[in-house]
Order: structure tokens, then C-alpha cells, then sequence
């Protein structure tokens, strides 16, 4: 893998978060609309699942990122 690899899965990644957080607002903001107080949890289920899964790949993400550093400071025999 390459650094390229890495900042297209950090890039996913915000994606994915950004989607979540619409979609956990927009069940809040229909709820609210129609002045309902009661939750489902299973409303919410999906996109925190989805919030995870962001967290994960972005984790990931760094990880390639960083071995890609390393792989070039130790191939140019220079400590980054």
C-alpha cells in the first residue's frame, strides 16, 4: 500500500462520517418536526454503526500513512 492508499480510505472515511451525522441529525430533526418525543433506537442503529466503522478506517488510514513515511525514511537512510 501507498500513501495514496491511505489518504483515499481518509478520505472515505469522512465521507462515511459525514453521512452518518446527517442522518443521525435528520432522524432528530424529524422527530422534532413532528413533535414526537419518542426515539426508536433502532432509528439510530445504522448510522452509529456507520460512525464506527468511519472511526476504524480512519485509524487505518493513518497507520498506511505513516508505514508509507517510515518506508521512505528508512529507504533514503534518513530518520524522519
Amino acid at each position: 500500500m501507498n500513501i495514496s492508499s491511505g489518504v483515499n480510505l481518509l478520505y472515505t472515511a469522512q465521507q462515511r462520517s459525514d453521512n452518518a451525522a446527517r442522518e443521525i441529525v435528520g432522524q432528530f430533526l424529524k422527530k422534532t418536526d413532528m413533535s414526537s418525543t419518542n426515539y426508536k433506537s433502532e432509528d439510530l442503529i445504522k448510522p452509529v454503526l456507520d460512525l464506527k466503522r468511519a472511526e476504524l478506517e480512519t485509524s487505518a488510514a493513518t497507520k498506511i500513512i505513516e508505514a508509507d513515511k517510515n518506508t521512505i525514511g528508512s529507504l533514503l537512510d534518513i530518520e524522519i
